[in-house]
């Protein structure tokens, strides 16, 4: 039997279900509850459900249909809309709650103190005010808080760097002048974003725009303001950017393609034509006919030496891996008859095989941080792993006399470059550039047979650096900088390595693939690790290293 209202008696006709509908049509259920003509549910407890299935409670609060409640500060109602806004919430189980099981899934709910004649809401959770007016939003303070602590902590990573590179550039301290830069831009853009989420109280797209207009913003105008600012340090500036893999654009956004030519050419470096003259080199010391053998040590030469030392410049702060036996530094790679996709951090290269302590070694495809594949030459253990030398292209490795061998490959054809190998007896060997036409800024070169590569400037940017050199006894000198903000350091130019690499005395040294990939790693601890944020504790995957072996 249908329920319905007699209107001319006032009398109610009861369904099956205990159930009728009073004079304005809506639906009552035998629990007491009604239904309204919108298909809102309004319970005896003064809640509702809304026509999605959540529902408000007595106190504002609402329970979703995912069982997450939602206190009132965090959540509003647009008058007359139906429709909730909801901020972080906490979770509780209210399956005893959502009554969902007897209303059978219907999609209803209740406004609260609903006049029946008016349809007036005058519940404080739904947004409406007694008077019918729309009451004033809350700010979010516990999205304002959140928001503004990320911002801050984003502005003083920038902030870090851009002081560390300011004090490098007016000789000022770094680590100083990045503690204040953190403090005052982090402080700036703490302040900056909680307040955008003050004034716009937890529309969660528009905070993150603001967020992030406000720190691009930020940025934008530091930079601005170093581009526009004294040449020395614009010339810094720009030529550190140049070398870089992914910020290259930065120039650009700044400087004309002329002015970075410009720029790039009063930062530079000449070039060595000498080829490497092995003579200079005697294992152990003496002449090379007195070489020491492979393990064995003379009361002047231990071959077995091995040590660590820490060194620190004006800007930058490195590590100095000295090996006495150059034969104990070989070439470990990824590499099983085919490259991958992905390759592996340090810990993994140097911890996979018989080896104390290892560097990052030669470019490779660092795109995505996937450095599965390597460019240019690979020659490990007497295999040509890889070869595919492009314009630049300078091989450093050891021949198997252990030898730093140190020669241009750039133009070279494949059959020529093999040919090569097999020519100089190469054991282990990769490959770096040596090339600046403006666009792609890197060398190699930096001591042949002992005389240093000319320089205008500093010769280069300043960035972190690994270095691998040789000196007259054979001993391997294999440096590692830090550099881009890490430590408050701005990094070590062309000029500072080759100073650390003269005063060890090295004859023979090469710059190898530096930034983001340069690392450190000895008996299972890191020397120094990525300068990258996100990779701080650890190395950017790579497709080989140079490893020391282990005794």
């Amino acid at each position: 039997m249908k329920s319905r209202f007699n209107s001319d008696n006032n009398t109610y006709t009861y369904d099956e279900n205990g159930g009728y509908y009073d004079e304005n049509g809506y639906y009552h259920d035998s629990t007491g509850g009604y239904y309204d003509e919108e298909g809102y549910y309004y319970d005896t407890e003064g809640g509702y459900y809304d026509p999605d299935g959540n529902y408000y409670d007595a106190e504002g609060g609402c329970y979703d249909t995912a069982g997450n409640y939602y206190p009132p500060e965090n959540y509003e109602e647009e008058a007359g809309s139906g429709n909730a806004a909801y901020g972080k919430a906490s979770s509780k189980n209210t399956d005893e709650d959502l009554m969902f099981e007897d209303l059978e899934a219907k999609y209803v709910s209740k406004k609260v103190n609903k006049e029946a004649s008016s349809g007036r809401m005058t519940h404080y959770g739904n947004g409406i005010g007694e008077n019918g007016k729309k009451r004033k939003k809350k700010p979010n303070k516990r999205l304002m808080i959140i928001v503004g602590v990320a911002g801050g902590l984003l502005g003083a990573t920038f902030g870090a760097a851009i002081g560390a590179v300011l004090g490098a550039m007016f000789l000022l301290s770094p680590v100083l002048m990045g503690i204040i830069g953190a403090v005052v831009l982090g402080v700036l853009m703490g302040v900056a974003t909680g307040s955008a989420v003050y004034y716009i109280a937890g529309r969660v797209g528009l905070v993150f725009l603001t967020f992030l207009l406000i720190n691009v913003a930020g940025i934008y105008f530091v930079l601005s303001n170093i581009y526009k600012g004294p040449e020395s340090a614009k010339n810094l500036m720009a030529s550190t950017i140049q070398e870089t893999g992914q910020l290259k654009f930065v120039n650009k956004i700044f400087l004309s393609t002329e002015e970075i030519e410009e720029i790039t050419n009063r930062n530079s470096m000449g070039k060595l034509e000498a080829e490497v003259d092995t003579n200079l080199i005697s294992v152990g010391g003496g002449s090379p006919d007195e070489q020491v053998a492979e393990g064995e040590t003379t009361p002047e030469f231990d071959i077995n030496g091995f040590e660590i030392v820490e060194i620190s410049g004006r800007t930058y702060f490195g590590k100095l891996m000295i090996i006495n036996d150059p034969s104990r530094v070989k070439l470990t790679t990824i590499y099983d008859g085919s490259w991958k996709e992905y390759g592996k951090t340090l810990d993994e290269l140097v911890d996979g095989g018989n080896f104390l302590a290892g560097v990052n070694g030669g470019e490779y495809q660092s795109d995505s941080n996937k450095g599965g594949s390597p460019k240019g030459i690979v020659v490990c253990d007497g295999e040509i792993q890889y070869n595919n030398p492009y314009a630049g292209d300078v091989m450093v490795g050891f021949n198997t006399d252990n030898i730093l061998i140190i020669r241009d490959i750039g133009g070279m054809s494949k059959e020529s470059v093999k040919a090569l190998v097999e020519e100089l007896n190469i054991r282990d060997a990769v490959s770096f550039k040596d090339i600046a036409d403006g666009d792609d800024n890197h060398f190699t070169k930096l001591i042949i047979n002992g005389e240093s590569v000319s320089l205008n400037g500093s010769g280069s940017g300043a960035n972190p650096r690994t270095v691998i050199g040789q000196k007259a006894d054979g001993t391997v000198l294999l440096f590692v900088t830090d550099g881009r903000g890490a430590g408050g350091h701005l990094g070590a130019t062309a000029a500072d390595i080759i100073s650390v690499m003269q005063e060890y005395g090295a004859v023979n040294a090469a710059n190898l693939d530096g930034g983001s990939s340069s690392c450190m790693y000895h008996d299972g601890e890191w020397e120094m690790t990525s300068v990258t944020l996100y990779y701080s504790n650890a190395s950017w995957r790579l497709p080989l290293a140079f490893v020391v072996e282990r005794r």
